[in-house]
């Protein structure tokens, strides 16, 4: 009698194992059919794009007729390339400063609207606005702000009896120029730092003002401490979109990176050489040393900067 039960037991959990079975797949082969779409773009439009440059860099291949296999002739003429090596010191220029600078203004920002004052609605959205503004138009208005004619900041200076410089007409002053552009649209770091600085306990905060704790000391010590993991967070992603910076560059120099390359960047130089010297391959083999560089920085800024994150007593 035991053993027909235990059979039957059996039977009966074969049967449950076997429809719930059926019932995954039914729901598996749904799921697949509704995110096929998501599925096929990200194949079609990150994948193959990914896995062709990878096999174009090394070829000839010009847009126009067949890629030749050339091994690592790519890789080893970048290392002869002169404007390779001007793009990719104009960009750690504009990284050594942007970057820093830009958390700076988005934190002195996040620390202004973390204040309770009548109308703080209005004054945080006047802030992230030109975060919203398209990259093009930003930097169509920034290029008349810059022109040092009838540009508005000359014209500033000029009331304090100041000679604005050139700006983007001048390779010394141009980098500059793009530094502060690149600060302008901090609204997007300035809301994470403000999330961050919401974050901090407030019985903190009142615990070191009775210990005489003063707003510089509560600040280094309480503050800072918690919003290391989102300065964290703005310079890696900073980093990563310094090696990309490309739009507002393209836009104020037409492409061109003047004056006198002065504001030839990685991203505009790859650029070039892909769809104006229609050099695919070399402009592949490009895209892929940028890559290793940002995994190299990436991986470096965790080693020595992410070990000194604090997550609240984790």
């Amino acid at each position: 009698m035991a053993v027909e039960t235990s059979k039957r037991t059996n039977r009966q959990q074969a049967r449950s194992r076997q429809r719930w079975s059926s019932q995954a797949r039914h729901n598996f082969l749904w799921g697949l059919f509704f995110t096929s779409p998501a599925i096929i773009g990200l194949l079609w439009f990150t994948a193959y794009p990914l896995i062709a440059s990878l096999y174009y860099s090394f070829t000839s291949y010009t847009m126009f007729g067949h890629a030749n296999w050339i091994g690592t002739t790519n890789y080893t003429d970048l290392f002869t390339d002169n404007n390779w090596w001007l793009s990719l010191s104009n960009t750690v220029y504009i990284l050594v400063f942007s970057i820093p600078l830009g958390i700076i203004v988005a934190l002195g920002l996040a620390l202004l609207l973390n204040v309770k004052v009548r109308g703080l609605g209005i004054y945080r959205t006047i802030f992230y606005l030109p975060s919203i503004v398209p990259l093009v138009a930003s930097a169509v208005v920034w290029y008349y702000v810059f022109n040092p004619q009838f540009g508005i900041l000359n014209g500033i200076l000029s009331i304090f009896g100041i000679s604005g410089p050139g700006w983007l007409s001048s390779p010394d002053w141009s980098k500059p120029a793009l530094i502060i552009m690149s600060i302008w649209a901090t609204g997007n770091l300035m809301i994470i730092l403000l999330a961050g600085l919401q974050d901090v306990p407030q019985d903190l905060y009142d615990a070191a003002q009775v210990d005489g704790a003063g707003p510089w000391a509560r600040f280094r010590n309480v503050t800072f401490p918690f919003l290391t993991p989102h300065l964290l967070f703005a310079l890696v992603t900073g980093l990563i979109a310094g090696f990309q910076y490309f739009t507002q560059v393209y836009v104020v120099t037409n492409g061109e990176g003047g004056p006198a390359g002065s504001t030839l960047i990685s991203a505009l130089y790859l650029y070039q050489n892909a769809f104006r010297f229609f050099k695919v391959g070399y402009a592949s083999a490009m895209g892929w040393v940028l890559f290793f560089i940002v995994v190299v920085c990436t991986v470096l800024v965790f080693r020595f900067v992410g070990k000194r994150v604090y997550y609240g007593g984790a």
